[in-house]
């Protein structure tokens, strides 16, 4: 279990390992860190200059708790997003390694890739975007979808992938 922190980045992102289920995807933390940059790229407007956010990747036993203390939902889900009340800190995502593993399968893409667009699509939480209500989901997917095509990564939203469980991927 590991925590690392870079001072160079648009937004000042710390990585909590919290279990070795991730050693399975060695690259998590810079997967990690690459989706931070690239979606704070594309939204700067949007990014206030000391931004601050916390990632931890965790499994599904600690995403299921969190799902059901914070959202009354019994299961794990594959990310979730608190947002901080204000301050540089955005807030946190917590993303569940069995979870993201299934989909990538289920999915039929690499698990680095679907990590990624987890990443970014709770650090959109972050930034006030949702996807609640059709136009609010359609501004969220176009943006998932140009940062990950500028990562060289398929469109998550394409016939037959799935994508976080609608309003059930944030508290």
């Amino acid at each position: 279990m590991s925590e690392r922190r870079d001072e160079d980045e648009a937004i000042q992102t710390d990585i909590a390992v919290l279990t070795d289920l991730w050693d399975g995807l060695p690259d998590a933390e810079d997967a990690v860190r690459l989706a931070v940059r690239a979606a704070a790229a594309h939204v700067r407007a949007r990014v206030p200059a000391d931004a601050e956010i916390s990632i931890a990747l965790a499994d599904d036993a600690t995403v299921r708790n969190l799902n059901r203390d914070y959202r009354a939902k019994d299961k794990p889900t594959n990310v979730l997003s608190f947002p901080a009340p204000h301050g540089p800190l955005l807030g946190d995502v917590v993303i569940a390694y069995e979870t993201l593993q299934r989909e990538a399968v289920e999915e039929g893409v690499a698990p680095r890739d679907h990590l990624v667009l987890l990443t970014v699509h709770g650090l959109l939480h972050l930034l006030g975007y949702d996807h609640l209500t059709e136009p609010e989901a359609v501004e969220m997917e176009s943006i998932e979808t140009a940062v990950l095509a500028g990562l060289g990564i398929n469109d998550p939203h394409a016939a037959g992938r799935m994508m976080p469980e609608g309003p059930d991927a944030r508290p």
